[in-house]
């Protein structure tokens, strides 16, 4: 599938965004500092087809299959991020294979705990409603603002690599 954004996009313009977005580190634990209920929903957690800058990303072949899995990260109910993991299936049967059995857990703090996880430099990117993480991200908002914007990071256990997107919501910004 065609992705039109780059994930170059410059952060001048990323506004009241530039906070969350930049910051190296973990995300779950950050949101469960400023929210008292914070909890991860499960969407969608199966093989399927990468998207074409995921591949890239990933040094997968375009027909290549992977494992994709899709929660919301929520904050009293409130989905506050849109969070979207790749991995490549010889990967699940190596380093990370825990990854189908997360369910409703924080990938994140499964990643920050392990020491042999090495983080790659974040990229990031506004979407707008061509990219298919914006149009997945936007079904769980009431009205849909024209673009969100994203990071993502590609993390690295034994050589094996998984692609970590996250798409901030606009009750991000309503957090202290």
């Amino acid at each position: 599938m065609n992705t039109p954004s780059t994930w170059h996009s410059p952060l001048w313009q990323a506004g009241p965004y530039r906070a969350w977005l930049t910051d190296h580190g973990s995300l779950t634990r950050r949101l469960q500092a400023r929210c008292p209920r914070f909890a991860v929903e499960r969407l969608r957690q199966g093989i399927a087809r990468p998207h074409t800058d995921e591949c890239a990303a990933l040094g997968l072949a375009h027909h290549r299959l992977a494992m994709v899995r899709e929660v919301l990260l929520l904050c009293a109910g409130r989905p506050v991020v849109f969070a979207h993991s790749v991995v490549a299936l010889a990967g699940l049967r190596g380093p990370w294979v825990g990854l189908s059995g997360l369910g409703n857990k924080p990938l994140g703090a499964a990643l920050f705990a392990d020491p042999l996880v090495v983080r790659h430099p974040l990229e990031f990117c506004r979407l707008d409603a061509r990219h298919p993480l914006y149009r997945a991200a936007a079904v769980h908002l009431a009205g849909a603002p024209r673009f969100l914007w994203a990071r993502r990071s590609r993390f690295e256990k034994a050589g094996s690599p998984i692609l970590v997107t996250e798409v901030f919501l606009p009750e991000v910004l309503c957090l202290p």
